[in-house]
């Protein structure tokens, strides 16, 4: 499928591939979580892995998730934006709610404020919640694997104004 998809078959599969059981698990835990029904949107779904992938300076990451959030977004506008979401006018409420758990989560330790939890409670009900977690902390295991392995990226996204995400 990913060749398909993406001309090539993606560079952590392969390392993923050498413990079958161990990439079919993961592979149904993504599935899960990007599923059409899923609790999070897939704007803000593609929003904290993009900012994961950054804070744990993944490349390969980093490559894949910005394509599949300009492809989300229609546009490389929120992909430029995101490392400086702060600083930013192109991000809704929830999105930077989601954004700063995401920030926070990743943090080692990870630094959840009392006012953070509050204004997640304002655009998340509980069962959102968990996914959103579950999502930011299947990122962060996905990112820190490809890191420590220097998985490199492919060029799934381009990033210069202008240009289109390769798809």
């Amino acid at each position: 499928m990913q060749e398909k998809h993406f001309g090539a078959v993606l560079n952590p599969t392969r390392w993923w591939g050498r413990l079958p059981y161990l990439f079919w698990l993961v592979a149904l835990f993504v599935g899960f979580l990007e599923r059409r029904r899923a609790k999070i949107d897939p704007v803000v779904r593609s929003l904290v892995m993009t900012r994961v992938s950054q804070q744990c300076c993944c490349d390969f990451c980093i490559d894949a998730n910005s394509l599949r959030l300009a492809e989300r977004s229609g546009s490389m506008d929120k992909v430029l934006a995101v490392a400086n979401w702060r600083e930013e006018t192109l991000f809704s409420a929830k999105e930077q709610a989601a954004l700063a758990y995401a920030e926070a989560m990743t943090a080692t330790p990870p630094q959840i404020s009392d006012a953070l939890k509050d204004e997640l409670k304002t655009h998340f009900d509980d069962k959102a919640m968990t996914e959103l977690t579950a999502l930011i902390a299947f990122q962060n295991l996905s990112a820190r694997f490809n890191a420590a392995l220097d998985i490199p990226a492919q060029g799934l996204c381009v990033s210069e104004p202008g240009k289109k995400p390769n798809v």
